[in-house]
């Protein structure tokens, strides 16, 4: 008998070890969140948390009517409508561009104690773009501080430029060192380095920095009249450090075609926040290299526009906040997965 309990004892430890095993490999792969609430429409999302309440800012208008949307949350799975940024399109961008009826690619930041949120304005297919600023002192409607600021534009792209200016994202270095990535289609990623007191470009620095651009395949026909050509779509552009290294987070091909939509999220990394940044083979996403961390499914098409959130509290995941279409309809959603670092790399999950 007693042989026997051992024998029990030791196969039910064995299954406890395998359980306990299981269990961990389950909590060391990023796990996509089950959303729910008002997440359709969404689209280039940027993410932060202010007290106890998650923000999510998007392109375009919100379901009252503002530019910018704004989805709220108490536990990143919950979304409700939240207000937007701007009752309408400053005054100063109708002038520079007569025809932007929509704002894009909102980038949120808590700097320097205020709320910065860096926007750009453009027509598809254009790069007579630019980048602008509004600040703010709490993302609390409800405060008596609540008001959004516009700064006005930050940095412009003309149609003699060889890129073009949408897309932003603000990121502080490791020496306190402030930047602006950006860039769509065209040469590609771009970078320009920022006072981080004000926000605004540091003019000590005019250097323009390359990042990343997609390689032209071999018997690749000619451009579009107009148009970019389809094998330059490298955009939204989201930049971050963490361990040693900055990882610069892209979305290759294309956005914005429902269905027909073939985003996908890639990233490369580098020692130095000027580059080069380099994929998992070692390309340089300089000359088209990038790795891949999010592409579509049956249910989900084109996963990009993408944001990272690094945790600041112990025990917090990682974050990466995407938008991707419903394969049956075409409209975007909000998608939220945790980040899982392995090897020095970033993996990332899509819903099923």
């Amino acid at each position: 008998m007693i042989p026997r309990l051992i024998t029990y004892f030791l196969l039910g430890a064995s299954a406890l070890a395998g359980m306990c095993l299981a269990s961990s490999a389950k909590a060391q792969e990023p796990h996509a969140y089950t959303l729910t609430g008002d997440i359709a429409g969404a689209h280039d999302p940027s993410m932060i948390r202010d007290g106890n309440t998650w923000y999510v800012f998007t392109t375009g208008k919100s379901a009252d009517g503002g530019q910018f949307g704004v989805r709220c949350s108490s536990d990143l799975q919950q979304w409700q409508n939240c207000g937007h940024v701007f009752d309408a399109i400053p005054q100063w961008i109708h002038e520079r561009s007569p025809g932007t009826r929509d704002l894009w690619a909102p980038d949120i930041n808590f700097e320097h104690g205020e709320f910065r949120l860096y926007y750009s304005y453009s027509l598809f297919g254009k790069n007579t773009s630019g980048l602008a600023l509004a600040t703010n002192k709490t993302l609390d409607p409800k405060s008596p501080e609540y008001r959004w600021v516009d700064q006005g534009l930050i940095f412009e792209s003309k149609a003699s430029d060889d890129f073009n200016a949408i897309d932003p994202n603000y990121s502080e270095d490791r020496n306190g060192r402030a930047w602006l990535v950006f860039g769509s289609f065209w040469t590609g990623i771009k970078m320009r380095e920022l006072n981080p007191r004000s926000g605004k470009l540091l003019e000590a620095n005019p250097t323009l920095y390359s990042l990343a651009k997609r390689k032209k395949p071999e018997n690749a026909g000619p451009n579009p009249p107009g148009l970019p050509g389809n094998w330059q779509a490298v955009e939204a552009p989201f930049l971050v450090q963490h361990g040693g290294y900055y990882y610069l987070f892209v979305s290759f091909d294309l956005c914005c075609r429902g269905t027909k939509s073939t985003y996908r999220t890639m990233v490369g990394r580098a020692k130095s926040v000027t580059g080069p940044y380099l994929d998992r083979n070692g390309v340089s996403l300089a000359n088209g290299g990038g790795s891949e961390l999010l592409t579509g499914n049956s249910r989900w098409l084109g996963p990009g526009g993408e944001s990272v959130v690094l945790s600041k509290r112990k025990g917090d995941p990682d974050l990466i906040v995407y938008h991707a279409y419903d394969s049956a309809t075409g409209r975007p959603s909000l998608h939220l997965s945790t980040i899982f670092w392995k090897d020095g790399w970033p993996e990332a999950a899509l819903a099923q």
